[in-house]
């Protein structure tokens, strides 16, 4: 028994060695996001000492959001891709400016329940332009997004319990699991489907496949980082 125990606690840190040097060599967002932080950080730094509050430009970035789905439905395709990319700049600002203002609970709270809330609704405004070409696809992603969500939220929370700590995320307020599809490639999909509307469907499908492998992964990933972590 304890044989098959050390055998599998050798399993398991192999498969940790595997996806943090094989798998996550392919995600963006630890590419991305320190780039992204460089330029916002002067622009977060004038709205501090303006006393522009982190919460408040999450609002401002969700509600400028959440007009994709109008803009989309009556196919403004470029507004929505302008105020998509509105909202991403507002979601890295309200980052930086969390920061300077030493980040709260709460704050963190609400950045990451309106992202995902956005996430959600944002195919439904392809939905509602196209019922019988997009509405199954978009719910196909919707539940695809459930999956990649509820497996990231769902190991955070095991992981601050353990103190464990991401070192290409350590400013994070929370665990930052990897995974095929992240922040920057989401957003990246979201802009193709703005620019090839009508081959929403298709995208759709795609990205959803990637989000299922996406899930997958992190499922075993999380299940047997934990068994190591007791």
């Amino acid at each position: 028994m304890e044989l098959l125990h050390n055998m599998g606690a050798r399993g398991s840190t192999l498969y940790f060695n595997l996806y943090v040097s094989g798998f996550t060599g392919l995600m963006l967002d630890k590419y991305t996001v320190p780039i992204s932080r460089r330029l916002l950080a002067p622009v977060a730094g004038y709205l501090h000492t303006h006393s522009v509050s982190a919460d408040l430009v999450t609002v401002i970035g969700f509600l400028i959001g959440l007009s994709c789905v109008p803009l989309l439905a009556t196919e403004h395709y470029l507004l929505a891709l302008i105020a998509l990319l509105m909202n991403r700049v507002a979601d890295g600002l309200d980052g930086e400016l969390a920061r300077l203002e030493r980040s709260t609970d709460a704050g963190g709270f609400l950045d990451i329940t309106l992202d995902f809330i956005f996430y959600a609704m944002f195919p439904l405004g392809f939905a509602l332009q196209s019922p019988e070409t997009n509405a199954l696809a978009a719910a196909v992603l919707i539940i695809s997004f459930v999956g990649t969500g509820t497996s990231f939220l769902a190991f955070a929370i095991q992981a601050e319990k353990r103190e464990l700590r991401h070192t290409e995320f350590p400013y994070k307020g929370l665990y930052y699991l990897n995974g095929l599809a992240e922040g920057t490639e989401t957003i990246m999909v979201f802009a193709l489907m703005c620019l090839l509307a009508e081959y929403f469907a298709v995208i759709a499908f795609l990205f959803a496949f990637i989000c299922l492998l996406t899930t997958v992964n992190r499922i075993a990933f999380g299940y047997q980082t934990l068994k190591c972590n007791p």
